[in-house]
This record gives structure tokens, sequence and C-alpha cells, in this order.
């Protein structure tokens, strides 16, 4: 098929997500400058074919305008470092794209800044886990509308079908996968409790069989229950996983947003108060559970027996 505009685009962070990110652009016929601060990680890319560089100038160096830097770091701290050095280096006219996890206030922040010196700023909320990365993620996107038309067609190649909406504003992506986040802590929390009552239950239940079936034809079918099945077929009874459950702070800006917003969230704020309990050892299937199917998802690491 014809391709579209081949792009040359600089991608910062080649840990679980970005190095996914990285090949799938590179599928999709696009020229990736990689850039991590950690050799291993580089070096990991480059056996995948990725080209990298190990500094945020030289990686820019090698962008021709408008450049584009997209960004797949951890939020807070770390993006914040990227960026306020990224600022000192693009043009404008050129691109940023943030779709780590930030905080959207974070992003309406940037989004300021980045205009300030005349450069398109994109918020984009990433979903998928490591496999969407991949094979084609699903994207919520906020910022510059110039920047996003731009960028359109690749963004399309990378994510799934119908997977990739832009949303408004800088911070609208990020708010959107906030919220998300905020969702499946509720739907993970209520699996978890499901599969808790089942494996109690007064009949003798082989828990994969049961997520098996409830992925066909159910009204919870599901990719988690996809995930809940896979984990319960590799981990019986999940006996080897440890019930403490990390929580990577968007459910508690989910919940920090409908206290402003004064709107009821009982379902997701439980959700994160029992991930808050699970890190004090108060042992339970549930909680299991969910942590497994957090490692399915995003490779998220299990706490082993």
């Amino acid at each position: 098929e014809e391709r579209g505009q081949r792009m040359k685009i600089g991608l910062v962070g080649l840990g679980k997500m970005g190095h996914n990110l990285a090949l799938n652009l590179k599928d999709n016929g696009h020229e990736v400058i990689g850039f991590d601060l950690s050799e291993e990680s580089r070096t990991a890319a480059e056996k995948n074919g990725i080209t990298t560089v190990a500094s945020l100038s030289e990686q820019i160096g090698r962008l021709s305008a408008p450049r584009i830097l997209w960004l797949m770091v951890p939020s807070g701290a770390a993006t914040q470092a990227v960026i306020d050095e990224a600022l000192n280096l693009l043009e404008p006219g050129d691109v940023l794209i943030d779709a780590g996890n930030s905080n959207y206030k974070d992003s309406v922040r940037h989004g300021k800044v980045c205009a300030g010196k005349g450069i398109n700023f994109l918020d984009v909320g990433t979903s998928g886990g490591t496999s969407g990365a991949r094979y084609g993620a699903c994207l919520m996107i906020g910022g510059d509308q110039k920047a996003y038309d731009l960028l359109a067609e690749v963004f399309d190649q990378v994510s799934c079908e119908d997977g990739c909406v832009y949303v408004g504003p800088a911070g609208a992506g990020h708010f959107m996968k906030m919220v998300h986040n905020g969702v499946e802590y509720g739907m993970m929390e209520a699996i978890g409790e499901g599969f808790a009552i089942m494996r109690e239950a007064p009949f003798d239940y082989d828990l994969a069989a049961v997520a098996k079936n409830w992925n066909h034809g159910s009204v919870v079918r599901s990719w988690l229950m996809e995930l809940a099945e896979a984990q319960l077929t590799e981990h019986p009874d999940l006996a080897d996983i440890k019930g403490i459950v990390a929580a990577s702070g968007e459910a508690k800006w989910t919940v920090e947003a409908a206290l402003a917003e004064e709107v009821p969230a009982p379902v997701i704020a439980q959700a994160l108060f029992e991930r808050n309990a699970s890190q004090m050892g108060e042992e339970n299937f549930s909680n299991k559970m969910v942590s497994a199917l957090r490692n399915g998802f995003g490779g998220h690491a299990i706490v082993s027996e």
C-alpha cells in the first residue's frame, strides 16, 4: 500500500513502552532516533535496529525542522528535566510530545511555556500497555491543533483502529487518560473481588475456566478478563503472587479531580484505598488478582511469594 510521509522522530525514553513504540514507528516506515539515559536500554534498542544517541542535544541535532521530539518518560521530575533541557534546544515551529502519564496540570503549564517559545506542544495519554505500544495503542491527544494535524497520520498508524482521538487544548489528553486509569482501577478491583468470592464459594471452580467463559459473550468480556484467564493459567490460584498492589498516582489524581468537581466517585476512590491498604500487607486474593492484571497489561512487577 502507498505510504504517507516518512517522518524523522526523536524518541526520548526507551523503556518498556518507548522501546515498543519505536518498533511500531519503524514498522510504519518512520525513522526513529532514540535516546535514553540508560546505556542498557539504548543497547537493547540498537539490537532491534533502532538508531540511538547518548544525549538529548545530539538527538535534537540529528532531527530536521520541524523537529519532532516524542517523550515516553516517567511522569514528574524525569519528564520535567527532559522538557527543561529540550526547551533550550528546540526552535520555534518544532513539536514537543509528552506521551507519558503526566499530571494534566503539568501539561497545561507545559503548553503555555512552549507557546511562549513558539514550540508546539501535544500531551498524549497512551493506553494499551506494552503490546498496544508495539502493535496498536490507544491515544488521547491534547495540545496544539496544528501540531496534531501535522502528525495525525503518524498517530493513526501507531494506534489501533479508532484508537486515536484529538480532544482539545494542552492538558485535555492527560486529563482523559487520568480518568481512564481511574475507571481501570475500579474495573480491576471489581474483577479481583469477584474472583475472591468465586474462590471461597461452596463449589470447586477452575478460576481460569471461569475467566475464559466470562470473556466469551458475557457482558463483562474485556481485555482485563483475557489477562485474568492468562494469569490464572500461568499462576494457578495466583499462589506465587503477593497481594501488594502499587498505585501509579493516576487514580489519586482522578479522585482529586472528582473532589474538586464535586462529582461522587465512590468506586474509584475505594479501589484506590484498597491498593493503599494492600501496601500495608493486608493479604487477600482480590489484591493478588489486581497485581496479576497490572503485570499482564503493563509489565508491572509482581511481588513474588
